[in-house]
């Protein structure tokens, strides 16, 4: 691997990891030793969740197209290794989370895969990417299987926030890029369509009218959750990797302006500034940077 070029994604977008009979890996121990240890760099690196939950679906058989996958996240990590998620201590105590899911995103078994994330403030404090238990007829299915599940992940939440005796300054919101599962968890009436949810939507319902969380709709351009769900093209990862809250400290802030720059005189003035040094001043240039992390970064 070290002359193996870096990667922007961790995987490709135009593959579709599925059970094949394409050559098999033979090398089964290192294959999973190798997802072991993405699992294990999970905890601070939630931008290979989806592929890592991926890849190791096929610890008993992988194939050399899962090898070669999982060559290319650490292609990926190669470009990137001193990334990880920024904590900023400006940052106000509200939990949000994101609820998303690929309707029959599984090749093998048709299942959804169910993706959510939370923030606290501006600090991306859990995130989850898992394949739903059941087969859903239909994407708004799917997304309210979602919605379930990161509803109740969203009560563990608020336990542990109150059995460390932290008080909560707003209403914790779940945001969800589907109309459909937000009307159904507004609408009281179950209707012949909807009996078959009627577990996920008294889950989701209860939370909602005691006051516990509130919904909001979210484009789908902007769904965090969209993120650990599916493979992207470079240009929506890298949008969606910056709301993560993720830096690189090995990349300097870029920033439109010098930093603390002095301005020397040159020969000709160092005589004039020496017989009249009350009228020279250094000149120092405005620091302006386009990164909303540079300052916390550089203090």
């Amino acid at each position: 691997m070290l002359g193996a070029k870096p990667v922007s994604t961790p995987s490709d977008s135009n593959v579709k990891l599925h059970h094949d009979s394409n050559s098999p890996y033979l090398d089964i121990p290192s294959y999973r030793r190798h997802i072991g240890r993405l699992l294990y760099l999970n905890t601070t690196r939630p931008d290979i969740t989806f592929i890592t939950q991926q890849l190791s679906q096929f610890l008993n058989n992988p194939s050399q197209i899962h090898y070669n996958a999982g060559m290319r996240v650490l292609k990926y990590l190669k470009g990137c290794p001193g990334s990880g998620i920024f904590f900023p201590r400006d940052s106000e105590f509200h939990i949000q989370g994101f609820s998303d899911a690929d309707w029959a995103g599984c090749k093998d078994t048709r299942r959804s895969i169910s993706g959510q994330c939370f923030f606290i403030g501006k600090s991306l404090v859990s995130w989850r990417t898992k394949k739903q238990l059941t087969v859903s007829r239909s994407s708004s299915e799917a997304e309210y299987r979602a919605l379930a599940s990161t509803s109740c992940e969203m009560q563990w939440l608020l336990y542990l926030m109150k059995d460390l005796k932290i008080q909560c300054t707003k209403k914790p919101v779940i945001y969800c890029d589907n109309l459909s599962a937000i009307h159904i968890a507004a609408n009281r009436v179950f209707h012949e369509r909807t009996k078959h949810l009627e577990i996920d939507c008294h889950i989701v319902r209860e939370k909602v009218q005691a006051g516990v969380l509130k919904l909001l709709p979210v484009s789908s351009k902007d769904q965090v959750g969209d993120f650990f769900t599916k493979s992207l093209l470079p240009q929506p990862f890298n949008n969606l990797l910056s709301k993560l809250g993720m830096v690189n400290i090995y990349q300097p802030p870029t920033c439109g302006g010098l930093l603390h720059h002095e301005v020397s005189p040159t020969n000709e003035e160092e005589t004039a500034v020496t017989s009249n040094r009350s009228n020279y001043s250094v000149v120092q240039f405005p620091v302006t940077c386009s990164t909303s992390n540079c300052n916390e970064v550089q203090s």
